[in-house]
């Protein structure tokens, strides 16, 4: 019998703000420990929490990046446990009123009909973090300043199936909120974190399995390997007649296993309740609409629109939408014109090299969109050739200057006088016999050669296609 995988992932998030969730200690990262603490981070008695509204708004923006309702309500709510890291034994959460919920996400997977694959979200909710335990040969300490620091939680469906679906995921997901402004996602700070659930069904039947959690992943090469273990290993056992039973897994990095921690919780057992101490969270469709103010575009609608507007192939339309700037600056340089592509070709080539090259960012670049679109209109219409235009280029980003202002000060410009390119011929074949006995007898790549040699003898000026029409003519004759 065949089996499937199903998996679901719950990805945290810390939210890019400038202070914590709850008070107004600073939401940075590499502080000593315990140095950006308050009594409401270490949740002494009689503090009261105030909530962050901008952490509100990043909330409810992510849910419009991933198409989820945006309730009239949403409440926190306190979920019970007992662990070093928590200092008031218990997390500020939403349970059943999130602030967004039922969304989902396209991104691209190999051997989807149309090239995208869409999971479900469930629901994007925030929280707060909790401290970092660091564990000594003897001892063990926690530093609290990340407690507090605002939490996204977002919760997928079952909708994934493989290892390699859920690291595409995990990374549109990240592609999203780091275009939009949510999160870094740092993933070395810890800023994104994520706890996979996987279990296993034979193929085409509609149950779940027995869900195991494997928790605290922090890197999505660490999910796709532990998926890659996990998933045999329970294939594996409900073939041997082993019934699995729903449990907590850690993923151990450096033996490339999953090992049992204890058996998985349910809702029951963190007792939630309403927090007390915040108000329910009721945005007026108003406060929405400044939100939505911030949505951008996001880079799988970008890459699909430079592809269809600009006709790029899907390696380009990547590339321009990976670097944002880069982007930018191509489209208000191909904008109207009637080629597109070779605008692309230098602007993701030679202009991207050259401002590695001399440590230039782009926007402190002399070279414009206007000059580069210049500078291809003139190689399209024959006045220079493609190798002139290198020369031509690098003119035009050292000093700013037009592309045919540098093409008439040095004489670059193309010839293409059949007169010119005839002498130079009849010089070439003089000079080369040989190549030119070969070519009538039948080799033709002898007038690649010839035609190099033209090339050369015209410092690079003579028009190729005229240069090869001539040598050809003259050689036959």
């Amino acid at each position: 019998m065949d089996y499937e995988a199903v998996i679901g992932l719950e990805t945290h998030v810390q939210l890019k703000t400038l202070s914590k969730m709850w008070c107004g200690c600073p939401n940075v990262f590499g502080s000593d420990p315990n140095t950006n603490v308050c009594p409401v981070c270490l949740g002494l008695p009689g503090v009261l929490p105030v909530a962050n509204e901008e952490a509100m708004r990043l909330t409810v923006l992510t849910g419009l990046l991933l198409n989820c309702e945006i309730p009239a309500y949403a409440k926190f709510d306190r979920k019970n446990y007992f662990y070093p890291d928590s200092a008031k034994n218990y997390q500020v959460t939403q349970y059943d009123r999130p602030s967004t919920q039922n969304g989902w996400l396209d991104f691209e997977f190999g051997g989807a009909p149309d090239g995208l694959t869409r999971v479900r979200i469930t629901r994007a909710h925030l929280e707060e973090d909790v401290g970092k335990s660091t564990h000594f040969d003897r001892h063990s300490g926690v530093d609290f300043n990340r407690a507090g620091v605002p939490l996204l939680e977002i919760v997928s469906e079952p909708d994934l199936t493989s290892s390699g679906m859920a690291y595409d995921y995990l990374n549109a997901l990240k592609d999203v909120l780091m275009r939009a402004g949510v999160s870094d996602c740092d993933m070395e700070k810890g800023m994104v974190r994520c706890d996979v659930n996987v279990s296993v069904r034979p193929v085409g039947t509609t149950p779940l399995g027995a869900k195991i959690e494997i928790k605290n992943m922090n890197s999505f090469s660490g999910v796709r390997r532990a998926l890659d273990y996990e998933i045999p290993r329970q294939i594996e056992a409900v073939r041997r007649g082993e019934k699995l039973r729903q449990e907590t897994r850690r993923w151990d990095d450096e033996t490339g296993i999953t090992e049992p921690m204890r058996s998985k919780e349910d809702a029951h057992d963190y007792r939630y309740f309403p927090e007390p101490d915040l108000m329910p969270f009721e945005p007026t469709a108003a406060w929405i609409g400044e939100v939505r103010t911030r949505v951008p575009e996001l880079p799988l609608q970008r890459k699909l629109r430079l592809m269809r507007d600009f006709n790029l192939p899907a390696g380009d339309a990547q590339v321009l939408t990976d670097h944002l700037e880069l982007g930018r600056f191509f489209e208000a340089a191909a904008t109207g014109y009637k080629n597109p592509k070779a605008i692309a070709n230098w602007v993701i080539n030679a202009l991207a090299a050259r401002l590695a090259e001399t440590h230039t960012e782009i926007a402190a670049a002399r070279i414009t969109p206007a000059a580069v679109r210049e500078l291809v209109e003139l190689v399209d219409s024959g006045r220079i050739s493609g190798k002139i235009a290198q020369e031509v280029f690098i003119a035009v980003f050292d000093q700013g200057v037009s592309p045919t202002s540098v093409v008439e000060s040095r004489g670059l410009a193309q010839v293409s006088d059949t007169g010119t390119i005839e002498t130079l011929a009849d010089q070439v074949i003089a000079a080369h016999p040989g190549p030119a006995a070969d070519f009538r007898a039948g080799k033709v790549a002898a007038l690649n050669f010839l035609k190099g040699q033209l090339m050369k003898l015209s410092k690079g000026q003579a028009n190729p296609a005229v240069a090869g029409e001539v040598l050809e003519r003259k050689l036959r004759a």
